[in-house]
């Protein structure tokens, strides 16, 4: 009997030589990367740095003063449009080749004189564009102005603001 055991011991032993145990876990490698874009910065130009609508006389019915972001003018029945006319320019520095998406932090503004408001409608002339070689780009803002029936006289003023950010 001592035989048999043995015998039978041995040939497990041998036989468990050639079976492997099953992979329960394993492992594997990934890279990881990161890469810093040049600094993203937008400036208003010198010389085109105001949205002005111009002079507008309105007949009592009021109505509305399109001014596109080329500059183009549409004054409204009701409406005499008149004076020099201008659309901000903004230019971007950043990573040459780069995708940039342009906002408007609000996409509607009031201008105001004392007590009394105008809205605007705001529009750029892209809502995104690649920068260059050289990692510059530019844009316009133009704008439709809500003049209201019977507006009040005054010089309107206000503020608009843009975001540019890498796409």
């Amino acid at each position: 009997m001592k035989f048999v055991l043995r015998t039978a011991a041995a040939s497990v032993a041998i036989a468990s030589l050639g079976l492997s145990a099953p992979v329960w876990a394993a492992t594997e490698t990934a890279n990881a990367e990161a890469e810093i874009l040049a600094a993203l910065d937008v400036n208003l130009d010198a010389t085109r740095n105001t949205l002005d609508f111009g002079s507008i006389a309105e007949s009592g019915a009021g109505g509305t003063v399109t001014l596109t972001p080329a500059g183009g003018l549409t004054c409204g029945a009701g409406l005499v449009c008149s004076g020099t006319t201008e659309t901000p320019n903004f230019d971007i520095d950043g990573e040459a080749g780069a995708t940039v998406n342009i906002s408007l932090t609000s996409a509607n503004i009031s201008l105001t004189s004392g007590a009394n408001t105008m809205g605007v409608a705001l529009s750029a002339s892209a809502a995104s564009l690649v920068l260059d070689g050289s990692g510059v780009g530019t844009f316009d803002v133009g704008g439709v102005l809500t003049v209201g029936a019977n507006q009040a006289v005054g010089t309107y003023t206000g503020q608009l603001e843009v975001n540019v950010v890498y796409n």
